[in-house]
């Protein structure tokens, strides 16, 4: 009954079943956003017009289509299919390897037939080949007056190492979706902040305890004052806030700390700080005015007598060091640059423009195995270009019967042939 169901499991056709659901479910984890907010499959799937008549906020939670990756059905076919490919490597690849490394003899000249290459030799003997075969790393068994030999054994540990790799790249894939997490946190210059705004996380997954500060944020900008590239200085620090390492990151080249990954994803601006004709310096919020990052707009006002009946309106769209002013008929009075002062009912200098940078941070443990398996991968396709070539010799009284067999590369193998039968002067 085991061998059965081994059987069973390693059958080409159910591998390559089991791979195309494993595919079409990956397809719909692409089409369908995961690990979102309620609200996001609420507004894109509604009930009133649900996919093909069926396909609603309610059929994506039902199923778990918002999280596939993380399902149980989804990790069982993963299981499944690389219990599939070790019942293949034990079944059907390791006795392969086995029989390859056996003495094959051919025990009469019959058995030639089914080779690519035979000849029929007259007046030759078997000592006059052993020489040669040697030479070209063949590893020769002899028996009376039968010679068997081989090379490139190695090219036959391909597919195994192929099985091998793609487990380790399910392992890793499964590991990483079971334990890791994904956050997202958006932290004002300065300030010291810790994981907490969790978006979504493994069943195995551990939040870790640790803090940061973000020292400083900045943008780079282009000729024509689009931006280029954010940056972020990031200290990460020890419990009781010492500063253990720091890393500047950018978009594309996050920093990486204790197996965390900070991302650099999206900036904002929080508010102004202006110092006023008392010297007091005073913090005013900013609120953004557009949702597309091709089109930021901060708004902030600032009032001009305590009755709060007249004022400024304070508008930025970058991180150059400069504000535009306007009055309350909508007029441009001036553009303030950082530590210059404007002088209206009362003077007014802008002292900083307060910026935070959005990270994402996760981790993902099934990466290093992953890597590996890919590494396997990379070594099988390298190995599969070593060429198995096997030759068998008969001798009949003075007749000799010569053949070999290859399994790719076969005119080099041909080539190959024609030298061994010239070094041994055979026309």
């Amino acid at each position: 009954m085991r061998k059965f169901i081994l059987k069973i499991l390693a059958d080409l056709r159910f591998a390559i079943l089991l791979l195309l659901l494993i595919a079409a479910f990956s397809i719909i984890g692409t089409v369908i956003e995961q690990d979102q907010p309620l609200q996001n499959y609420v507004f894109n799937y509604p009930v009133e017009s649900a996919i093909f008549g069926f396909i609603d906020f309610k059929f994506i939670f039902k199923f778990g289509l918002d999280h596939i990756y993380k399902t149980y059905w989804f990790i069982f076919l993963i299981l499944i299919f690389g219990v599939s490919l070790l019942s293949c490597t034990y079944l059907q690849q390791l006795p392969s390897l086995r029989i390859a490394r056996r003495c094959q003899f051919f025990r009469n000249k019959n058995q030639f037939k089914k080779l690519k290459i035979t000849h029929e030799l007259k007046n030759k003997l078997l000592s006059n080949f052993l020489f040669t075969l040697n030479e070209q790393n063949y590893s020769i068994f002899l028996q009376h007056k039968i010679i068997y030999a081989y090379k490139g054994l190695i090219g036959r540990i391909a597919p195994i190492i192929v099985h091998l790799s793609m487990i380790c790249i399910l392992v890793g894939s499964v590991y990483g979706s079971i334990g890791g997490f994904n956050a997202q946190e958006l932290i004002p210059k300065t300030e010291t902040f810790h994981i907490q705004n969790i978006l979504s996380k493994g069943s195995l997954s551990r939040i870790p305890n640790e803090s940061a500060r973000v020292n400083d944020f900045w943008i780079t900008y282009n000729k024509k004052t689009t931006i280029n590239q954010f940056y972020s200085n990031i200290s990460f620090l020890n419990k009781k806030g010492q500063e253990l390492n720091t890393q500047t990151i950018s978009v594309n080249h996050p920093a990486k700390y204790k197996g965390i990954t900070f991302y650099q994803t999206d900036w904002s601006l929080i508010g102004l700080r202006i110092k006023d004709f008392s010297t007091k310096i005073l913090q005013y919020p900013l609120i953004s005015s557009s949702n597309k990052s091709s089109e930021k707009i901060w708004i902030s006002w600032v009032p001009l007598n305590n009755e709060l009946t007249e004022g400024l309106t304070l508008l930025v769209n970058n991180l150059q060091g400069y504000i535009s002013i306007y009055d309350n008929f909508g007029n441009l009075r001036n553009n303030l640059e950082l530590n210059d002062s404007l002088t209206f009912e009362k003077k007014i200098t802008l002292v900083d423009i307060i910026s935070s940078t959005g990270l994402q941070i996760k981790t993902d443990p099934g990466i290093p195995i992953i890597y590996l398996g890919f590494g396997f991968l990379m070594l099988s396709t390298l190995i599969s270009y070593l060429t198995y070539s096997q030759i068998w010799l008969i001798q009949d009284q003075k007749n000799l019967s010569f053949g070999g067999n290859t399994n790719r590369a076969k005119f080099e193998f041909e080539l190959e042939f024609k030298k061994l039968m010239k070094k041994n002067k055979i026309k």
